[in-house]
C-alpha cells in the first residue's frame, strides 16, 4: 500500500519528492556567484553562462541575480516550481 500523505487527492504524483525547490532555493542565495542552483536543476549551459558572468562582473551581478532567483524559487509551491523549472525547464528567471 503506497503513503498516501505525500499524494494530492487528485493527483498521484508527488511533487514533495521530486522537487528540488528548497536546495535549489538556498543554494541560490548562499552560492550565487558559482551558479551552483543552475547545475543542480540540470541546466549546464546555464551554469557555465553563470560562471563567466560571475567572472567578468567579479561576482556582482550574479551575486545579486542569485539572492533575486533564490527568493522567486522559494517563493513558489513545490508543484509550481517542479512545473516551471524541472519539467517545463524554464531556465531564467
Amino acid at each position: 500500500m503506497e503513503n498516501s500523505s505525500h499524494m494530492h487527492w487528485n493527483d498521484p504524483h508527488s511533487y514533495e519528492e521530486d522537487s528540488k525547490r528548497l536546495a535549489a532555493g538556498i543554494l541560490a542565495i548562499v552560492l550565487a556567484p558559482f551558479g551552483v542552483h543552475k547545475f543542480l536543476l540540470g541546466y549546464v549551459k546555464e551554469g557555465i553562462i553563470w560562471l563567466i558572468m560571475s567572472a567578468v562582473t567579479m561576482g556582482m551581478l550574479t551575486g545579486f541575480l542569485g539572492i533575486m532567483e533564490g527568493f522567486l524559487y522559494l517563493s513558489k509551491s513545490d508543484e509550481e516550481f517542479y512545473d516551471t523549472y524541472q519539467l517545463h525547464t524554464k531556465k531564467w528567471f
